[in-house]
């Protein structure tokens, strides 16, 4: 009987609960991202060095991103969306190491991500506009639009899931199918188109978040779903 390829065989148990190796990956990435963090921003300087120059750029790349995206102040959702950006990333990446399988490629990974997107958009809506003001949102521009509004939230998540799924299992799928085919040097051109769909995939993640975001943030403002976000802060 053939088991399906996205069975995954455990590594060990913790109690009852089962340990896989998109898990460990995750973990993995997780320690080394944190470690490099904290060592990062131990000792920042007026005059930075190399590491923290290109640290500061790629906030400030972020913070852009988020400001053309949103039009709103960056500094409430910069953690949350350099953190889905740079972890997505990392754990694209991994795949490029020695009999590690992108944590991404897995549906359980994608799913918590999007959940997480979820999470935040429904805080910041409700942050933003209050309880009733964010609820009030999903009746506009009329009562009978409730059940599609509501359906739209779910297919929103469904969508990052699959997204990011499918792109980085079908560069996995093919990678193993040429390596078992055609050795280790002739796929390397492709592994590299495969880093780069990597880093898009991880971009368009970051980018679709901080559009659901948005328009969470947006609609109980100006009475329409999907409007034109706020003003930033202070302006």
């Amino acid at each position: 009987m053939m088991r399906s390829p996205l069975q995954i065989e455990p590594l060990f148990h913790i109690g009852p609960v089962p340990v896989t190796q998109p898990v460990v990956a995750t973990w993995a990435i997780m320690a080394v991202l944190t470690i490099f963090s904290v060592l990062l921003t131990r000792r920042l300087a007026l005059r930075p060095g190399r590491v923290q120059a290109a640290a500061e750029l790629v906030a400030g790349a972020i913070d852009s991103q988020i400001a053309d995206v949103m039009h709103a102040d960056p500094a409430p959702y910069r953690a949350l969306v350099g953190t889905i950006l740079v972890f997505i990333l990392a754990a694209n990446w991994s795949g490029a190491l020695p009999g590690v399988e992108p944590p991404t490629a897995h549906l359980e990974t994608d799913a918590a991500l999007a959940l997480i997107v979820l999470g935040a958009t429904i805080y910041h809506g409700v942050r933003a506009n209050g309880l009733s003001g964010y609820l009030r949102s999903f009746a506009e521009p009329s009562w009978a639009m409730i059940p599609l509004n509501l359906v739209e939230q779910l297919t929103r998540t469904l969508s990052l899931t699959v997204r990011l799924f499918g792109n980085v299992m079908s560069g996995v799928f093919i990678i193993g199918i040429l390596l078992s085919l055609a050795g280790l040097l002739v796929p390397i051109p492709l592994m590299a188109l495969d880093l780069l769909t990597g880093a898009i995939q991880a971009y368009i993640f970051a980018i679709l978040a901080c559009v659901f975001i948005g328009a969470a943030v947006s609609e109980g403002q100006d009475g329409r779903p999907g409007g034109a976000p706020g003003k930033p802060q202070g302006a």
